[in-house]
């Protein structure tokens, strides 16, 4: 069946059991730009602003920017819709709430037109661009720390008089037209998952910049402020069937809704010299400090999410909340938080670690998101270098337990061989796909082969602490199989 699309003037049709915004949008003017308009900014970050437009605040609407190819596809979706889409919240007793979200304004294509997002992003309006551009848009040599430079797309923005395409080049663009106009910089405000990631930010951007300009770096560095912010919502990616849902339970035909859990939680570095939206009244929590609530997040969240996934893929689940529901599995991912992870934690205000533990489980365990394995196994060598390897390394530096760590690191390496237990190809989703493929097929003669990578794991090969329970994980992986393996672990 096909229902309206979703439009502003649609909006007074709704059935009551879908909110909408109460504002009027035409009042709305622009405050923020954010690039990578994707489900979890849509469900997060946008949903917050949403509440502050409600309570009459009129100068912080979103501009969203898409710079990939694949993009086109939310450029068409939201235009059509004047910017909005439907939010579905799908709690673990199986309520739903949905609620039309107003804060995106506008949504420009960046191939398009470069020039109109250059443009935008040196209005004096915009006061803060916000990111959510992958683990792996920021260029960090995980080896060095350092600024890495090699992606072809960064080299191209570091010809002279280059058309940016990156989000790095765009940023670093704009603030050099800001900077020679006498404008004063945006604030950057990085969302992504990767500790410390205002000051990562501002260290990879101002490298970038100096490439091309050293005073310009400098001046990045110095006088553009780069606020860390811990983000946390699960939002898996939407599905055909979400949208179906969308329209038999709310009469709305939208294009690309989102869905995710209830919970939601940002806590946000309070350092914006150019001003920001009262966030607080939205439920931020705005600190002086973000590090002890990123890194909590980091290794025990996010980290829960690889020690789940490829054990759980390779057992024959297809979704978190199928393992989450296991015994065996919730007592791994319980003993890898209270052993591994949460020794690595500094002191977190108001939080109750153990309880946060087992809150995890419960979210991990709702039935109704239904969040799948593949993505959470997607983008690998992203995420386990800057979530679980730092666990690995502090627990190694203070004589703990990294058994249950070298057991998923042993899972990701079976999963990248490509082919499941039962013989069926796995389709590794990950950029450096060729390289961790590779490695992964060649351990069957070196069984060490996948930790001879320093850009993923430092030297960690050369760590016998570690590469013992890793090789003896690995071996019952192939021997046994996963389930087996999880429960000689266990034992």
């Amino acid at each position: 069946m096909t229902y309206p699309r979703l439009t502003t003037a649609r909006l007074g049709d709704l059935s009551a059991s879908v909110a909408v915004p109460a504002y009027d949008r035409s009042a709305v003017t622009p405050g923020i730009v954010h690039l990578g308009v994707g489900g979890f900014h849509r469900a997060h970050q946008a949903r917050y602003v949403d509440d502050l437009l409600a309570s009459g605040i009129t100068d912080w609407g979103i501009v969203g920017v898409g710079l990939m190819p694949q993009d086109v596809r939310m450029r068409d979706a939201l235009a059509a819709q004047d910017h909005l889409y439907t939010l579905v919240e799908r709690a673990p007793d199986g309520a739903v709430r949905g609620r039309v979200i107003g804060s995106i304004i506008d949504y420009l294509f960046a191939p398009d037109s470069p020039a109109d997002v250059l443009d935008l992003l040196t209005d004096p309006r915009i006061r803060i661009v916000s990111l959510t551009i992958t683990e792996g848009g920021y260029h960090v040599n995980q080896a060095t720390g350092g600024f890495d430079a090699s992606d072809p797309a960064i080299q191209a923005d570091l010809e002279p008089g280059a058309v940016p395409s990156t989000a790095f080049g765009y940023v670093v663009e704009a603030l050099a037209r800001r900077r020679a106009a006498g404008m004063a910089p945006f604030t950057v405000m990085s969302c992504d998952n990767i500790a410390g990631n205002g000051d990562v930010a501002r260290a990879m951007m101002s490298a970038f910049a100096s490439l091309r300009d050293p005073e310009l770096g400098d001046w990045i560095a110095s006088e553009v402020a780069f606020p860390s912010s811990m983000v946390d919502r699960i939002t898996p990616a939407t599905t055909d069937a979400d949208v179906e849902e969308v329209g038999w339970r709310f009469g709305i035909g939208d294009a690309w809704p989102v869905v995710s859990e209830p919970f939601t939680q940002w806590v946000l570095e309070d350092h914006f010299p150019q001003g920001r939206p009262p966030f607080e009244q939205a439920g931020v929590e705005m600190v002086p400090d973000v590090e002890p609530y990123e890194l909590m997040k980091l290794r025990l969240l996010n980290a829960s999410h690889q020690a789940l996934c490829y054990l759980g893929y390779l057992s024959g689940y297809r979704y978190a909340h199928e393992v989450c529901t296991d015994p065996l599995f919730v007592d791994f991912l319980l003993g890898y938080m209270s052993q591994e992870g949460a020794p690595t934690l500094p002191q977190v205000p108001g939080v109750d670690l153990p309880g946060y533990q087992h809150e995890l489980i419960s979210r991990f365990a709702n039935p109704h998101i239904r969040d799948t394995l593949a993505r959470l196994c997607a983008e690998s060598s992203d995420r386990i270098p800057k979530w679980l390897v730092p666990v690995i390394t502090a627990q190694l530096g203070r004589g703990g337990s990294v058994r249950r760590s070298a057991l998923v690191v042993a899972a990701w390496a079976r999963y990248a061989e490509g082919v499941d237990e039962q013989g069926a190809p796995i389709d590794i989703v990950d950029r450096r796909q060729a390289d961790v493929m590779a490695r992964a097929i060649a351990q069957r003669d070196d069984p060490l082969a996948f930790l001879r990578d320093p850009d993923l794991f430092g030297d960690l090969v050369d760590s016998p602490e570690f590469t013992e329970p890793y090789a003896e994980a690995l071996a019952s992986l192939h021997a046994v199989g996963a389930r087996k393996t999880l429960e000689i672990w266990e034992a």
